[in-house]
């Protein structure tokens, strides 16, 4: 399975499991997460949902291949429902991210509630570089947990960067050693898990409440911008040359 999907005790661990592919999601993978994180919001039993991908790789991102040969369309595709499902789900959201997180193995990080990281994790969101734009409001959260000046220079030239520079700018809450990753994630996850389910749902809810309207609007626009722009010239030259593994040119575009 490419998404594996783990629980015990109260927590419902999702993991990427394409090491072979650098975890590169697949329309197939967002179906299951979405399904996963579904089940998870059903279930009494769970009281936490945990991300997780394999020791050096969080996520490649998006499947290109795969995503070029099914490109969403709407909200009633795969990724669109996997996006509303995390950025609704009313039980706490752990992340902890090892290695490269790209694309949207960033952008989804601002929907979770604690956000862990090894010290050998890297972030990306590399939408410009694409020919397209930001996703899953991350125009709208990033500039809100980092400030305008920074969110706009990981937005714009799209440059990847640290995991100790993810803390200063708020996205991390801790970078542990990558052998201490897992375990430390598990037990914030337990103690999350011990304590009053109502109590913790509540206090998310209180502190999502006040954004929930702007988030949607923000992911409604942006998908809008998204869908038109991956059928445009900028990203034809992007992606291919991206198979053709050279520099694309975007010179003769205004």
């Amino acid at each position: 399975m490419d998404i594996s999907i783990e629980q015990a005790n109260g927590i419902c661990t999702i993991r990427f499991n394409r090491p072979e592919k650098k975890n590169a999601i697949t329309g197939a993978m967002y179906q299951a997460m979405a399904e996963a994180l579904a089940a998870a919001e059903a279930d009494n039993a769970v009281r936490v949902v945990v991300f997780a991908g394999h020791p050096g790789i969080f996520t490649a991102g998006n499947d290109l291949e795969d995503f070029l040969k099914q490109p969403p369309q709407g909200e009633n595709s795969s990724v669109f429902r996997f996006m509303a499902a995390l950025k609704g789900a009313s039980k706490p959201v752990v992340a902890a991210v090892s290695g490269a997180a790209v694309g949207i193995g960033t952008t989804m990080l601002l929907h979770c509630d604690l956000v862990y990281a090894s010290d050998n994790a890297k972030f990306s969101m590399p939408f410009s570089q694409l020919g397209l734009c930001p996703e899953f409001a991350s125009s709208l959260l990033l500039q809100r947990v980092a400030g305008y000046q920074r969110a706009a220079e990981k937005l714009m030239l799209g440059e990847a960067f640290l995991a100790d520079e993810a803390q200063q700018m708020g996205l991390v809450n801790r970078v542990l050693p990558a052998s201490e990753l897992e375990a430390f994630v598990q037990a914030q996850a337990a103690k999350l898990a011990a304590l009053p389910a109502s109590s913790v749902r509540t206090t998310k809810l209180l502190m999502k409440q006040g954004a929930a309207a702007d988030i949607d609007a923000q992911m409604a626009q942006e998908g809008e911008h998204f869908r038109r722009m991956l059928t445009a010239p900028e990203a034809k030259e992007a992606f291919t040359a991206f198979f053709e593994k050279r520099k694309p040119d975007f010179s003769r575009f205004a």
